[in-house]
């Protein structure tokens, strides 16, 4: 609705009005009265018009301004709209060019993930065979020590540390390998081998008394002495009970006969009794002088002090070979010398004396354990170590 249409419409009624009202009260017209009325009617008509029209032309500017302000707001939108849009269409692209960049990345991650993978199964893979090649090369290490101590300990100690590392490892794949460590552990600790170290000990123990041990030479002038200084000490003793008054009149009174009869019975009697006291005397003076003893060795009681010396020197340097022998696993050689050092003391040594007695028992157990033992090869492990490996 515009301005130009709303003046045309009102000069279209009156024409009209006028066109009807001379038809309808042509007697009417020449009156005056009726002339005013209708220039009046027509004037209301035109201010009515007037009014109307501007009205509508009121309405109209507020249409166009609010027009006019609703296109100046669209106008608004639409920029802010095709700002909004650029933007849009910049962080679309942004995030189109992230998107690509994220499934790169992504794609990267997947392929260091399954060579990740991968390098964790060879890893547990190369650390299953490391471990088994370490228990093997310990077994092997430990089997050439025993072949050359002839002691157990090196193999019984890397048995028991293939164990521990099997148990600590916890791999189901392992575990007839860990049974088989358990059943050579067993077999190798149930073989009583020989103990070099506690043998060497007890051979340095008789070494060490052989200074000590009295040799039958020795022995046989300190008894002999002995006896000499008990028979000095009964002579003593005698002498002084017939020196003392006190142990006379004891044994006086002790020693009174019964009443005897007289004439020469008594005599006879005197006499008989005096010759028994004084044989039993001169029996007891031999026994406590003279000693008898039986010698199965005569030479061992004639030995020098400076044959001692030797007697004892050639004891330790039997000793010696007998301690090296079994260093070098050589148990016949062993065996040999030790028979020879206990000759030696059977007939050099006063196999009385507790020394002596101690140096022969030590020589004995030396020679009971020195014997030759062969260690178990642990084959059930070293089976089990090469399946497990393939």
């Amino acid at each position: 609705m515009s301005e130009q249409d709303i003046p045309r419409s009102a000069p279209a009624s009156e024409p009209e009005s006028a066109s009807v009202l001379p038809e309808k009260v042509p007697a009417r017209a020449s009156t005056p009265g009726s002339l005013t009325l209708i220039l009046m009617a027509l004037g209301v008509l035109s201010l009515g018009a007037l009014a109307m029209a501007w009205q509508g032309h009121s309405r109209v500017r507020q249409l166009e301004q609010e027009l006019v302000r609703r296109q100046e707001q669209s106008q608004t939108q639409a920029s802010d709209a095709r700002g909004m849009a650029s933007r849009a269409q910049e962080v679309a692209q942004e995030t189109s060019a992230k998107l690509a960049l994220l499934d790169a990345r992504l794609a990267e991650v997947s392929l260091q993930r399954g060579q990740l993978e991968e390098l964790i199964q060879s890893m547990s893979r190369s650390r299953d065979e490391n471990v088994l090649g370490d228990i093997e090369a310990s077994l092997r290490v430990a089997l050439q020590q025993t072949s050359i101590t002839g002691s157990a300990e090196p193999l019984v100690s890397a048995l028991k540390q293939a164990d521990e590392r099997l148990q600590r490892y916890k791999q189901p794949r392992l575990e007839g390998v860990r049974r088989a460590v358990i059943r050579d552990l067993d077999r190798v600790k149930a073989v009583s081998v020989v103990d070099v170290a506690t043998l060497g000990i007890k051979l340095d123990e008789v070494a060490r008394l052989a200074d000590e041990l009295p040799l039958l030479s020795v022995a046989e002038r300190v008894a002999q002495a002995e006896g000499e200084a008990r028979s000095a000490a009964r002579l003593e003793s005698k002498t002084d009970a017939r020196t003392d008054p006190k142990a006379r009149k004891a044994a006086g009174a002790a020693s009174k006969p019964a009443p005897a009869p007289e004439g020469w019975e008594a005599w006879w009697n005197l006499a008989q009794s005096r010759w028994q006291e004084l044989s039993s005397q001169v029996w007891q003076e031999t026994k406590s002088l003279v000693r008898v003893t039986r010698i199965n060795h005569p030479e061992a009681a004639l030995i020098t002090p400076e044959q001692g010396y030797f007697l004892r020197e050639n004891l330790k340097l039997r000793l010696l070979n007998a301690r090296l022998a079994l260093l070098s696993r050589q148990y016949d050689t062993a065996q040999s010398d030790l028979r020879e050092a206990l000759a030696l003391l059977d007939r050099y040594v006063d196999m009385r004396s507790r020394k002596a007695q101690t140096a022969a028992e030590l020589l004995r157990q030396v020679q009971g354990q020195a014997r030759q033992v062969a260690v178990p090869r642990p084959d059930d492990s070293l089976a089990a170590l090469a399946a497990a490996g393939r």
